[in-house]
């Protein structure tokens, strides 16, 4: 920690940012990969599920060594709103990192000790370890009542750097939902002993439920708390990526965009847990169908079809199937595309196989608009050792190529391919 910042001067000058370019590139780098999630989880790229939690945040002050940030040496009693959740959203028989945040409405306390009514204070913790260098590493937990949580980053305070903690005192039936939570809360210096500074005391309602609360330490700092530039370029793009609202083309369901009274095909209505993009083609949708009726065209346009080696004469009739291979020569597989259900001019239902990779599904809907077509294609994996990759990795991966297949979709429609 030494290395991205100076302790701060105790008259209260700025700590010097020492290394600008490392973090602002770690930051961008953190942002695209909150990009890339969020089109498999357009609401909550990470910890997508959690628990809404209310309680009180005791302070009791510093009676030794004051920590430098005005609302952990003052004592008070804050209402606090929190949200515990699992990182990646791993299923609970497996270790995540646990995550708490905190949304505390403290009073600000001035300088010359009174207090007046300030804005919230969100503090975020995750799962680390305790002691250095392990306090600045997540680490996956299973068992939440032996997990130890830190902010990972500090605050910069009058005195310095200070890093706040949280260790479990007691968790009725060792779950967050069976009753009261209560944590001891701590600070300390990066790489100081930790000292006891309050008590957090947290329940769940009586049918636990998430909250919509979307909480930012940035902006929300406690009393007497800033934030380093380094922390800043670290997070800023992170968090203004997570909480910003999903591009409609990503996770959409026709029940969103559909016209009353349209054809909705049935993987994309309702519910839709499939990878869907659409784009607006400027193209009528009758240009659209011929290219798809087509099927000697789909290795121009469907990305990782490398050739077309033969079509039923049916096509694209349910049942009726085209015979394709995939990947570079010479290292192809030959396979077949079989379709399971149409409505010409508006709908195709597809279950291509390129084993050993396995099955997808795939749906294309066409929404005419005059001039103009929208169009939709869903997929997922539905048999095979694609179906085993996590749906978080595999939705990211299906959505970049399908947004190129409908880049060249439009090109070919466009410019009059088709039957």
């Amino acid at each position: 920690m030494t290395h991205f910042l100076r302790e701060q001067p105790a008259d209260g000058g700025r700590a010097r940012d020492v290394v600008p370019s490392v973090t602002e590139t770690a930051g961008r780098a953190f942002a695209a990969l909150f990009r890339l999630l969020k089109v498999a989880r357009p609401d909550r790229p990470i910890h997508p599920k959690g628990i809404g939690l209310t309680g009180e945040l005791t302070r009791t002050g510093n009676s030794g060594e004051p920590s430098g940030l005005d609302w952990l040496d003052s004592s008070g009693i804050d209402p606090v709103a929190a949200r515990f959740s699992r990182s990646a959203g791993l299923p609970e028989r497996l270790p995540d990192v646990l995550g708490l945040a905190l949304r505390a409405a403290p009073s600000s306390i001035g300088a010359s000790g009174t207090a007046d009514d300030g804005g919230p204070a969100d503090v975020l913790f995750a799962s680390t370890g305790w002691n250095v260098p392990g306090r600045f590493l997540l680490q996956p937990k299973l068992d939440v009542s032996s997990a130890t949580f830190t902010t990972l980053m500090p605050y910069r305070g009058r005195r310095g750097p200070v890093l706040l903690g949280l260790r479990t005192i007691s968790l009725q039936a060792g779950s967050v939902t069976a009753g009261e939570w209560v944590l001891g809360l701590y600070w300390a210096t990066p790489a100081g002993q930790w000292r006891q500074c309050g008590e957090l005391r947290l329940r769940a309602a009586p049918e636990p439920a998430d909250t919509s609360l979307r909480f930012n330490p940035l902006k929300n700092q406690p009393p007497g708390a800033q934030t380093y530039a380094w922390t800043r370029r670290l997070r800023e793009r992170s968090y203004r990526t997570a909480q910003q609202p999903a591009p409609p083309a990503v996770a959409r369901s026709a029940a969103d965009s559909t016209p009353a009274g349209n054809h909705t095909s049935p993987a994309t209505s309702g519910r839709n847990t499939m990878s869907t993009v659409s784009q607006l083609f400027n193209t009528p949708a009758a240009d659209v169908w011929r290219v798809i009726a087509d099927g000697w065209l789909y290795s121009g346009w469907v990305v990782g079809a490398s050739r077309i080696r033969a079509v039923d004469d049916t096509w694209p009739q349910v049942g009726a199937r085209l015979h394709h291979s995939v990947g570079a020569w010479p290292l192809v597989i030959n396979d077949s595309t079989r379709v399971t259900a149409v409505e010409p001019g508006k709908s195709l239902e597809l279950v291509a196989r390129g084993w050993p990779m396995g099955e997808a599904k795939v749906a294309i809907t066409l929404q005419d608009q005059g001039g103009q077509c929208l169009v939709t294609v869903a997929e997922d994996a539905i048999r095979g050792p694609g179906k085993k990759v996590p749906k978080v990795m595999r939705d990211p991966m299906i959505t970049v190529r399908n947004r190129e297949t409908l880049k060249r979709l439009e090109l070919m429609a466009v410019g009059g391919a088709g039957k």
